[in-house]
């Protein structure tokens, strides 16, 4: 009684096609891909942005700054 069959299933869908379509179902997917990539291309960009920025600027060690301030002293 707690599983569902395969008939039941089979009526769900046969439900959820008759209330969207089959154009309209279709198009929702095809939006829900596009979505996908551009998250993922946006990740990307995010992670190339925050690797060209360690590379330009890399923060002064504890050695290095220590140095600095014996000089000017």
């Amino acid at each position: 009684m707690g599983s569902f069959s395969i008939w039941h299933w089979l009526v769900v869908g046969i439900i959820i096609l008759l209330l969207f379509g089959r154009g309209r179902f279709s198009g929702m997917m095809g939006d829900v891909a596009k979505g996908i990539k551009e998250f993922k291309k946006g990740m990307a960009e995010d992670e190339d942005a925050k690797a060209a920025a360690r590379i330009e600027s890399p923060q002064p060690t504890v050695v290095e700054s220590e140095k600095q301030t014996d000089k000017t002293s």
